[in-house]
């Protein structure tokens, strides 16, 4: 007989355990209602945190253009590369994929993370290259993400370069007007709030808090197709002359904007490499030197302004030589009795000399003050130099007649080209500048009209057969001018082989449109007067101008003339 086994019964514990499992469902339950219904808004809150953000949205800079609205600067949208390392490290796997497409090892990239752990955002590689970017957001890695930046990208290049300036990798001005009008350029960040993803992605754009500002166009009096064709020909004068440096301005006489502007040696703003900071200056603007012999046209107007003087007045430079105290003034020989207007024609030191030495010392330092010399053109360009014009009553009768001739005062290139345009505007001085002028600036009368006009006739004979600046001259046109060479300051004195070559010119005679200075520093070889060297870069630089500008010629006989006809231009320029 089979006993039968009697299983043990339990009922109490069947029943506290199916308690206890409906007590947590209830609990559960109401969990979960208050969760979902009357606690929604704290949840909500606290998911957005971890989800939804406010980021800045980029806006670009403004656009420089030339006066004709061509592009001289612009900003191109690029991503950058950015890591949270805490992030990164949870996926530490994935480090050697990633130091791979950046170009780093594993060591460096770990090392760059591990000393910046606590920060949330990290630079890797700042205006990356598009393929880079693509190929990091295809990897996935959790912590890295892109954000899209601006590009400052300049078109023109080395041949804006010296005006334009450059910006920095944040977008912010550095050098020239990107500097000078880095407010106005700069545009305003806007801002939205986002959803993203848990590999920092933007999945959804919710809301615009904040519209962004793009930055305001500037337009410039520069003319890109002068600006080219005066850095051709000073580039190929300097490099043919091999010399130091070179500069040449040219302003518009009626209103004072700059319509080109160039300097040697150039840098590309698009790549600075490995440059050197000396490159950046604009020379033009900042460096001075004494102008020599281009000064001369100011001491015969400052003497003509005191009544004691005509352009037919006779001076006696014989025998070739003038004593002041212990210093000996020179011309390059003697030219003998001669009037006013032949002291410009052959540069006479002594006859520029006796002029000054004539006229009370405060009103020759009036005259020269109110040409702009010893003060800023009000260009507004940044670091731009005042020169130097030290005060009348510390003149002794040396400084006095050395200053007459170029000796003793510093300029700046756009110093001398805005005393330039006094002449050429009929005596009004205007101030510089480097923005597109619907109408000009009011000007401040410096000399009588008269006198400009006739200080103009005397320029005239310096550009032809018997001045010192022939080769200046132009097919067709009537052209002004003064030639300059400098002996450079050294310690202890001049030197005796280091010179600038100046000429400083305008153009056309009948109605004056600009003047142009070009400056040459340190031309090697038997060639530096400012005749030789400098001139012909005013030539070349204006005869394009009128051609580009489609300017009427205002001295058509001339091409039939035999000075005309046999002007011809250095063989060496030719070559340029």
């Amino acid at each position: 007989m089979k006993l039968r086994t009697i299983q043990p019964q339990y009922p109490l514990r069947r029943w506290v355990i199916l308690g206890l499992f409906l007590c947590s469902m209830l609990v559960l339950s109401s969990r979960a209602v208050y969760l979902q219904l009357l606690n929604n808004d704290f949840l909500k809150e606290h998911g957005d945190a971890r989800s939804i953000r406010v980021v800045e949205v980029p806006t670009h800079r403004g656009v420089i253009t030339d006066r004709n609205g061509e592009q001289l600067a612009m900003s191109t949208p690029v991503d950058s590369i950015w890591v949270t390392p805490r992030k990164l490290f949870e996926d530490v796997e994935r480090l050697p994929e990633l130091a791979k497409v950046m170009g780093m090892t594993v060591k460096d990239l770990h090392g760059i993370l591990r000393d910046r752990i606590s920060r949330d955002f990290i630079y890797l590689k700042r205006h990356a290259n598009p393929d880079l970017v693509e190929t990091v957001q295809k990897l996935g890695i959790h912590g890295v993400s892109t954000q899209r930046e601006y590009k400052r990208y300049y078109p023109a290049a080395e041949v804006t370069s010296h005006i334009i300036g450059f910006t920095n990798i944040d977008d912010q001005g550095q050098e020239g007007l990107e500097l000078a009008y880095d407010q106005w350029l700069s545009g305003k960040t806007g801002k939205k709030r986002v959803l993203k993803d848990r590999l920092n992605r933007i999945v959804e754009n919710i809301e615009n808090i904040e519209s962004a500002e793009p930055g305001k166009t500037l337009a410039l009096s520069i003319d890109r197709r002068v600006q080219y064709l005066a850095y051709r020909e000073l580039a190929a004068a300097v490099k043919y002359h091999r010399a130091k440096s070179g500069s040449l301005v040219m302003l518009d006489v009626r209103t004072g904007e700059v319509i080109a502007m160039v300097g040697q040696p150039a840098y590309n703003p698009n790549n600075r490499k490995d440059l050197k900071s000396t490159f950046y200056r604009n020379r033009a603007v900042t460096d001075i030197f004494e102008p020599g012999s281009t000064m001369k046209p100011f001491t015969v107007a400052a003497g003509l302004v005191s009544g004691n003087y005509n352009p037919y007045t006779e001076i006696s430079t014989g025998p070739g030589y003038y004593k002041v105290g212990d210093h000996t003034i020179r011309d390059v020989r003697n030219y003998g009795t001669i009037n006013v207007s032949t002291v410009i024609t052959k540069s006479s030191n002594v006859g520029a000399s006796k002029i000054a030495l004539s006229l009370e010392p405060d009103k020759y330092w009036d005259i020269l003050s109110r040409f702009g010399f010893g003060q800023p053109t009000g260009s507004g360009f940044p670091g731009e130099s005042a020169g130097s014009l030290s005060p009348f009553n510390t003149w002794s009768d040396v400084e006095m007649a050395t200053l007459s001739f170029g000796y003793g005062l510093s300029v700046t290139p756009l110093q001398l080209a805005q005393a330039y345009s006094v002449i050429a505007n009929g005596g009004v001085l205007l101030p510089v500048t480097f923005i597109k002028q619907k109408s000009p600036a009011p000007g401040k009368r410096v000399i009588p009209e008269r006198v400009a006009h006739q200080v103009r006739k005397m320029l005239e004979t310096v550009v032809s057969e018997k001045g010192t600046g022939k080769r200046a001259a132009i097919r067709g046109y009537r052209v002004l001018g003064k030639t300059g060479t400098v002996h450079k300051s050294v310690r202890g004195g001049y030197s005796d082989d280091r010179y600038l070559s100046l000429f400083a010119g305008i153009a056309p005679a009948t109605e004056p449109r600009f003047a142009m200075i070009v400056l040459i520093d340190e031309p090697r070889g038997d060639d530096h007067f400012g005749g030789v060297v400098a001139a012909p870069v005013f030539s070349r630089v204006m005869e394009g101008v009128f051609r580009i500008l489609n300017i009427p010629p205002d001295d058509l006989p001339a091409f039939t003339s035999p000075i005309m006809a046999n002007s011809k231009k250095p063989d060496q320029v030719k070559e340029l």
